[in-house]
């Protein structure tokens, strides 16, 4: 019995005392203080219900009893409850109160329906102990942590039973006031442990109030912060001012985080006991840790400092670099000796006492980290942490001593002296010694664990269980088995022939010869060989994934036709997964267990047989409500057609048919098969045949299905009591006798079974038609009526013989006009309903694999009924599943389209809406059916009738809040009918039974649901937060009208905003507002008004806005949902049985986050589209998958996540906020979770959808900006104690999934950089003609090996996982073709190109900053993007790089011998052509119209005005090209010098001089042509002389000088990099160089080289452009699959104007 049916009426007034107001208090879910019993919240009996349920809350709330009366409150209200007292005694903002009080009612009411206790009428006694130690956890915590007592002064020791009412109130007083103090505390949110210290002390005097009013005492002590809004002003702001003026400090976050404190700093400060000291309580504000303004001096950083530096890498990752160092040097040890084998070489003397050398080598990096600690967090050093500098000087004494330890005994070791032996035996006692330093952490070693760990509150238990901790250690095993065993024998072994030769060249025989040791091949082994590491990482990850994915059952229903193959069993599922658990899991005793589980493998290995479901009416009726209700939502989004409904739907039995109704697409074709079965087995007993039908089910229930609905129409369309409904009646008789006695055959004629068919066919054509033909439909009955008297039967009857049978009419010669008086057509629409249902069962002859057309319905059919057989928890009752909120930031995006910008035109004439009708083509013909079924009778009406409609659809299909919204409002829709299922009656289904009716038309509001609202509104709430929302709503913004429109139509839609109230013109208040749309009033409702200490936007503006709507959301569970997601029904079903994976353990914890995958909507808008879709779903599936299990390493990638909401209410919040240091903002709250002891899974049974970015410019800021805060992330202290805390396989998977990633693409780039230069030192000095000549050639195996590593990381990284992760989900040869598809749409150019992308920004960040949250628009991408718009965004990135590598291959094939030979240059430098090619060409060939003729010349023309525009102080770097210049990328100057090489080593090889005079002389042209460019300008701008100077300039030096063509080409490869790389210098020295006439010439300079690269860059799209039929094929190559689905794209080409009429 449901507790809803248990619970009592709701109480009148003088049961529960109330407020009475003149006007109803605005609630936001429930009213919780004014209840009365004509509220509007109780329009509808179901809702009193509600009122049942919190009304044990709301009743223990008010036990005030004998508490003492707060001061300014002259006696105790009746209304009063404890949230009240405390407010009035701490000085909390009244709808701070109000809002906490509405949070923890509805807590408690849902956490007293989880638990059904016995007494539905007082609040069960164990609810309140288990919420408050949930809730103050981290207090508790953090008091054991500093040696502090806890001030929760509660009794733990009684049982829940026997606890006293006082107690009981206690509870609620300690989490009331917790929760008040989080509800207020505004930014102070992410500071969890300051939060703790606010309570500690607050905590304290409650007790003193408590305890005073319980010894009479008259001297009763006072809080410190009594009176009206005394907590903001007197606790929060204070410390919120010390935050603001932090981050002033920061200098708009260009000041080093060393200069001042972030939100980790502050917080981190209350882990150290000084904060009790130096605070104290109530707040010293002239404490120093308090900051009024940016001049005053306070306390420094805490826990840790953030440098911008590469050394971080090593700092935070320590142990990986030791162990890669030490392989190498292993390695190269035993290769040396030139043995097939290593093992071999152990066996000698010599090779194992360099082995001993490993030791000095550890011994040196330790000596080399903890210098390194002691220089980056020197910083930390104050008056507070004076031991600091005794640990930082001790570590790099110790550290220093092990290193000469080291040496002594390597020494004695290598020495002949008689002691080399006791030297060894001590050395290795050492060695043993070292792998148990982890053993002097524990506390038996308190004193010496200084030396291997910091003192920090988090991260002080990051061990897994046993079992988890096994996995990941084999997998780890194997993949460095792996990886050093093919680097060793493919890498190392093969470069030590080379090295060889090189160490013992003569050097008399070239010149240059001090760089060659650099640049050797041997020494890029070691580059290139810590790349192998991610490869065979990313191998056995996609070899792991597949396997789990496998045993989860993933891939059982790829497509429709296999859900059509197994739709029997996938009904067993939908009653199995999805209704409630009671129905399953028994009494919980362990052979109801036993059963579970094996109903489970049951189901799992499709052995569940629906026929014990089907055969109860009442749950095959829920079965097909649920799934018609799946249909039509279907219907609703457009995505199926008003006949596919019909094929999908499950109809409810009618017209007495005996058998299920399956879908008509199951059925298709199976009763044409049973026809030819009969005709062909015509000879055989009934029961053969019978047996033969029935071995298929749907075959047998289509033969019966059919039967009994022709029977049922024959007798409906013939007049009741007329003599043709008598022998039609009387027809029926005789072949139902017939097949009782099993005589079927022997008295019917089974060759006539076609002809009857075809008449039937024709008949139920014509009752089809709107306007029926009542005349042939006679003549139609006549021929059947005739068919089945003469030559169905077996026996021929004369007339006399039928007229006795009843089978003729009683007058002679009346055949003739038989049915003529008889036919009637019912007026039903369900009865034409059933008519084209069997007209579909007779007439299909072929099986409905394609039904329905759409792909995405086909998908989210295939992937639910997959989902069901996949292991997930079982499903509780609603009222009894955790309750959840969802929560998503906005912007300032898109929140529906308007009308205007559908109709608006791009510069071809092409608008958003066409796009969307030719990308949508099914969907809109879809739209366009459900409008005229809704009342549109002409198309034009479209824009004037259905206005909404249209824009909606519209909104629907791109990436806006409208989508969002209506997504996660799916949640809300599935509980309330969930909520139906669980607690329905036979005659609630039978009443109901309309329901099963797809195209009812039926509102859940009003009928089916209406009478479950009251439970499922408890346990939904949907906030989103807008911060400038009341800013858009006084400046009349069209957003806030949409967004209110949102509100109107989604009751349980809730918009939480910052509202800025001026106070006068300096100063201004601000609140944080909730508001909802009140259906009573038909008007927005403020709900609540807390004011904040200030503004809320301090740090990142996501993370500020989630934090700043986390107070309004509910329940135990929170979902993080960006604004560009969707969701949809049919997964918001299976939200129950993701929640209850929080009470099952992962490993040694229960889950904190559950990790939910996405899937990409937006895949089959365009190529590029399609690579990112494939990208982000293997991502989001495979290589999560395998993060979660075994490496136990994910994180919070972003979202649809859902957080255990009170877990970090009390933990810092879920995202960080500093700007710029958390510009990847939510993946610190995995960070944080794994820090603090949660734990995060990974669940693939359910997913929510997400759009990704369209056009190459969006994809790219998107790629900068993850790699920008990956760059920042390194500088973390989250990183940095997580690569030091965790164990090193664990830390190794976490380098992988994260920085890894990033630094394995930046690293890939400089082996390219450094073996093109190293193959350009070799070429210009001299070594490579040597080693050329000769026969030596392991040369090839660098070579072979960077070609390997491109293709591995191009391929294999990338490629390998979508492949593998298709070949799952889709079957192997789907994801071949799509993988083959994607070749020849240029995937590779995309994917080299965004390595390009991710590496720039990666280093870019790390050495110069500039993170941040970079604007990348959503929206639909069909215009052209400019030459100036790419060059602008992709020049420093890819265009420059590019240039440079292209001058070196070009060089390369000038001066190296290799050059003379053309196929093994190719052979050599064919990926690095690649490479330049790609980053050259990539902008364009994903550019619509990049090689459109007319718009290349005309960009190119807006490029020159572009890079001449001179501009002003106000120009914008989209107007300017120097505005832009200016604020470029600042290189460093030792990087630059590289430019100076090209120089020195042409010069040399033209042999003017000998010697160093070569180069001095080559400096003195450089400034010999300085002076004359400096001279042609003057005279240029100042004399009038334009073309003709440079006429005379050219002229001169021809006639002057005996150059000749190929010394000019010469000439520019050798100054072209020297000019470039002193512009580069310049810019770092800009402050002082501006002033000078110097500066105008490098901005002239620049100027020039800008041009010359543009016109580099526009050569080959100029060339493309101009061929034929080009841009066809780029457009072709861009929107294969908008193509594929009909888009017009020749009209792209053409620039006509199109209007589509429907």
């Amino acid at each position: 019995m449901s507790l809803l049916s248990q619970a009592p009426p709701p109480p009148s007034v003088d049961q529960l005392p109330l407020l009475p107001t003149p006007l109803e208090e605005p609630y936001n879910i429930v009213p919780t203080n004014d209840l009365l019993p004509e509220h509007f919240f109780l329009r509808h009996p179901e809702l009193r219900i509600a009122t049942n349920i919190i009304r044990p809350a709301i009743v223990a709330l008010r036990h005030v009893g004998d508490l003492r009366r707060p001061p300014f409150v002259e006696q105790h209200d009746s209304s009063m409850d404890l949230l009240d007292w405390l407010g009035a005694f701490f000085g909390f903002q009244k709808d701070n109160v109000r809002n906490q009080r509405e949070h923890l009612v509805l807590h408690l009411a849902n956490s007293q329906m989880r638990r059904r206790p016995n007494n539905v009428d007082s609040l069960d006694p164990a609810i309140l102990p288990g919420f408050r130690e949930k809730l103050l956890s981290n207090y508790t915590s953090w008091c054991s942590y500093l040696g502090r007592d806890s001030n929760v002064r509660i009794n733990d020791t009684c049982q829940s039973d026997s606890r006293s009412q006082s107690d009981s109130r206690r509870e609620l007083l300690y989490t009331s006031l917790y929760l008040l103090i989080w509800g207020e505390s505004a930014n102070l949110r992410f500071l969890p442990e300051c939060i703790c210290y606010v309570f500690h002390h607050m905590a304290m005097e409650l007790n003193e109030i408590l305890e005073g009013s319980n010894s009479g005492r008259t001297d009763l002590p006072s809080p410190s912060t009594v009176g009206e809004n005394a907590f903001l002003d007197r606790v929060i702001k204070p410390l919120y001012k010390t935050i603001e003026a932090e981050v002033a400090s920061s200098r708009g976050e260009t000041a080093p985080y060393s200069d001042w404190r972030n939100y980790d700093d502050i917080n981190e400060y209350f882990w150290s006991r000084n904060c009790f000291q130096k605070l104290n309580w109530p707040l010293d504000l002239t404490s120093d840790f308090i900051v009024t303004s940016r001049r005053t001096k306070h306390v420094g950083k805490a826990g840790f400092v953030e440098h911008r530096s590469f050394w971080n890498l090593l700092s935070s990752f320590n142990r990986l670099w030791v162990m890669l160092i030490l392989v190498f040097q292993a390695s190269i040890i035993l290769a040396w000796e030139d043995k097939k084998y290593p093992w071999p070489a152990l066996a000698d003397g010599d090779v194992q006492v360099r082995l001993l050398s490993l030791f000095l080598t550890w011994s040196s990096l330790r000596f080399l980290r903890s210098l390194l600690n002691a220089v980056m967090q020197y910083r930390l050093v104050s008056n507070e942490t004076k031991w600091l500098v005794v640990t930082l000087v001790m570590k790099n004494l110790v550290a220093a001593a092990w290193c000469v330890l080291f040496v002594f005994l390597y020494r004695r070791i290598w020495s002949k002296s008689p002691d080399r032996e006791w030297s060894r035996d001590l050395l290795a006692v050492i060695n043993f010694i070292l792998p148990c330093n982890k053993v002097i952490s524990c506390k038996d070693f308190h004193l010496l664990s200084w030396w291997f760990q910091d003192r920090r509150f988090v991260g002080r238990d990051l061990r897994e269980g046993l079992m988890d901790r096994v996995k990941y250690a084999l997998f780890w095993v194997a993949v460095l088995a792996t990886k050093i065993g093919c680097s060793y024998f493919w890498q190392i072994k093969p470069m030590i022939t080379t090295t060889k030769t090189l160490l013992h060249l003569d050097n008399s025989r070239y010149e240059v010869h001090f760089l060659h040791i650099i640049f050797n091949n041997s020494n890029s082994t070691f580059a290139v060989g810590l790349l192998w590491l991610p490869i065979w990482y990313s191998l056995y990850s996609c070899l792991v994934g597949v396997l789990v994915g496998l045993f989860s059952r993933l891939g059982v229903i790829r497509d429709v036709r296999q859900l059509r193959h197994r739709f029997l069993f996938f009904v067993s599922a939908i009653h199995f997964r999805l209704m409630h658990q009671e129905l399953l899991s028994g009494d919980g005793t362990w052979s109801s267990k036993i059963s579970d589980a094996i109903r489970r493998l049951k189901l799992r290995d499709g052995h569940l047989h629906p026929d014990k479901i089907l055969k109860r009416p009442v749950e095959a009726n829920k079965v097909s409500l649920l799934w018609n209700k799946i249909i039509t939502i279907f219907r609703e989004e457009d995505i199926i057609s008003d006949r596919e409904v019909e094929l999908l739907e499950l109809p409810k039995n009618s017209w007495d048919i005996r058998v299920t109704r399956w879908p008509c697409f199951l059925l298709s074709g199976e009763l044409l098969d049973a026809l030819n079965q009969a005709v062909e087995l015509a000879d055989v007993p009934d029961k053969r045949l019978w047996d033969k039908i029935c071995k298929n089910e749907c075959r047998r229930c289509a033969v019966i299905e059919a039967y009994d609905s022709i029977k049922h129409l024959m007798l409906n369309i013939t007049k009741y009591r007329s003599e043709e409904h008598s022998i039609v009646e009387k027809l029926f008789q005789d072949i139902d006798h017939s097949l009782q006695a099993q005589n079927f055959i022997g008295t019917f004629e089974m060759n006539a079974l076609p002809q009857l068919h075809a008449e039937l066919i024709s008949l139920l054509e014509l009752l089809r038609k709107p306007k029926k033909e009542p005349a042939k439909v006679v003549t139609v009955l006549q021929n059947l009526y005739i068919v089945a008297v003469q030559d169905f039967f077996k026996e021929k009857r004369n007339i006399d013989k039928l007229i006795e049978d009843g089978l003729a009419p009683k007058r002679k010669g009346a055949t003739s006009d038989l049915f003529y008086d008889a036919v009637e057509f019912p007026d039903s629409g369900i009865f034409y309903r059933h008519v084209r249902r069997l007209h579909t069962i007779l007439t299909s002859n072929v099986s409905m694999q394609n039904t329905p057309v759409n792909h995405e319905a086909r998908r989210r059919l295939a992937f639910f009924s997959n989902s069901l057989f996949m292991g997930m928890p079982h499903a509780p009752r609603v009222e009894q599943m955790m309750a959840f909120s969802v929560l998503t930031p906005y912007n300032d995006e898109e929140v529906i389209y308007s009308e205007g910008q559908l109709r608006k035109e791009n510069e071809d004439g092409i608008t958003i809406l066409f796009y969307l009708q030719t990308i949508y083509s099914d969907e809109w013909k879809n739209f366009m059916e459900r409008m005229k079924r809704e009342g549109l009778k002409d198309d034009s009406e479209i824009w004037t009738n259905k206005l909404e409609d249209l824009c909606l659809w519209a909104s629907y299909r791109g990436q806006t809040l409208a989508r969002t919204v209506r997504g996660m409002m799916y949640y809300d829709r599935a509980l309330k009918m969930l909520s139906f299922l669980d607690s329905v009656s036979d005659d609630e289904i039978r009443e109901g039974s309309i329901g099963l009716d797809p195209m009812s038309q039926l509102s859940e509001s009003n009928g089916l649901y209406k009478g479950n609202y009251g439970a499922a509104c408890l346990k939904y709430t949907y906030v989103v937060a807008h911060q400038s929302y009341g800013e858009k709503k006084v400046k009349r913004d069209p957003v806030a009208d949409e967004i209110l429109y949102l509100m109107r139509s989604n009751e349980a839609l809730r918009v939480a905003y910052v509202d800025e109230v001026s106070r006068s013109t300096e100063e201004k208040d601000y609140f944080s507002v909730l508001v909802k749309f009140d259906q009573k009033l038909q008007k927005e409702v403020e709900i609540f008004r807390i004011k904040l200490p200030g503004p809320m936007t301090l740090g990142g503006g996501k993370a500020e806005n989630q934090n700043h709507g986390l107070i309004f959301t509910r329940g135990d569970a929170v979902q993080a949902i960006d604004m560009n997601q969707d969701n949809y029904f049919e997964e918001a079903l299976k939200m129950r049985n993701l929640l209850e994976e929080f009470r099952v353990y992962n490993g040694r914890r229960q889950p904190s986050i559950l990790g939910v995958r996405e899937h990409i909507f937006t895949g089959s808008i365009s190529s590029l589209a399609q690579f990112m879709s494939g990208q982000e779903t293997s991502f989001v599936t495979l290589v999560q998958r395998v993060f979660a299990n075994p490496l136990k390493v994910r994180m919070h990638y972003g979202h649809p996540d859902v957080f255990d909401r009170f877990w970090f209410l009390t933990r810092g919040g879920i995202s960080k906020a500093t700007r710029v240091l958390n510009t990847s903002e939510d993946i610190f709250a995995g960070f944080n979770c794994m820090l603090r002891g949660g734990s995060v899974t990974h669940h693939e049974y359910i997913q929510v959808g997400k759009g990704r970015y369209l056009g190459l410019d969006q994809v790219s800021m998107f790629e900068a900006k993850v790699a920008c805060g990956n760059g920042e992330q390194l500088l973390s202290r989250d990183v940095y104690r997580l690569g030091n805390g965790l164990d090193i396989f664990r830390m190794l998977s976490f380098f992988s999934s994260t920085i890894g990633f990033f630094f394995n693409s930046i690293m890939v780039v400089l082996i390219v950089y450094a073996f093109l230069w190293g193959q350009l030192y070799l070429a210009l000095s001299g070594p490579e003609t040597i080693t050329s000549t000769g026969e030596d050639d392991n040369k090839k195996a660098l070579v072979s090996l960077l070609s390997h590593e491109l293709f591995f990381q191009l391929g294999l990284s990338i490629a390998l996982p979508s492949v593998v992760e298709g070949s799952l989900e889709h079957g192997i040869i789907n994801a071949l073709w799509d993988f083959i598809v994607m070749q020849f749409q240029l995937c590779v150019v995309f994917y080299t190109f965004s390595f390009g992308t991710r590496s720039h920004f990666f280093g870019k960040t790390i050495l110069h900053g500039r993170a941040g949250c970079k604007p990348t628009g959503r929206g639909f991408v069909v215009h052209h993007t400019t030459f100036v718009e790419n060059y602008r965004l992709y020049s420093r990135s890819h265009f420059v790089k590019a240039n440079e590598l292209g001058l070196i291959l070009v060089v390369y094939a000038s001066f190296s011998p290799i050059g003379k030979y053309p196929f093994v240059y190719l052979a050599m430098m064919v990926e690095c052509w690649f490479l330049v090619f790609s980053w050259i060409m990539a902008p364009f060939v994903f550019n619509p119209c990049g090689f459109d003729w007319l718009k290349t010349v005309n960009d190119f023309n807006e490029f020159l005005k572009w890079i001449w525009y001179k501009g002003g102080v106000l120009s914008k770097a989209e107007e300017c090209w120097e505005t832009w210049w200016v604020l470029g990328m600042i290189c460093e100057v030792l990087i630059d010098l590289r430019f100076f090489y090209f120089q020195y080593g042409i010069v040399k090889q033209l042999g003017i001089t000998e010697g160093i005079s070569n180069y001095l002389l080559s400096w003195i042209y450089v400034v010999v042509a300085l002076g004359f460019y400096v001279l042609i300008t003057y005279v240029h701008d100042n004399y009038g002389a334009k073309r003709h100077i440079y006429y005379l300039a050219v002229i001169g030096w021809m006639k002057f000088t005996t150059y000749k063509p190929k010394d000019l080409l010469t000439s520019l490869l050798a100054f072209l990099p020297t000019g470039w790389g002193l512009i580069l210098i310049a810019q770092v020295f800009r402050p002082f160089l501006k002033p000078t006439i110097v500066w105008e010439i490098v901005v002239s300079m620049a100027r020039m080289y800008d041009i010359l690269f543009g016109v580099i860059v526009m050569a080959p799209v100029a060339f493309f452009s101009w061929m034929p039929s080009f841009q066809s094929m780029q457009t072709r190559i861009l929107f294969s699959e908008a193509f594929n689905k009909g888009l017009q794209l020749s009209q792209f080409v053409k620039g006509k104007r199109i209007y589509r009429h429907t």
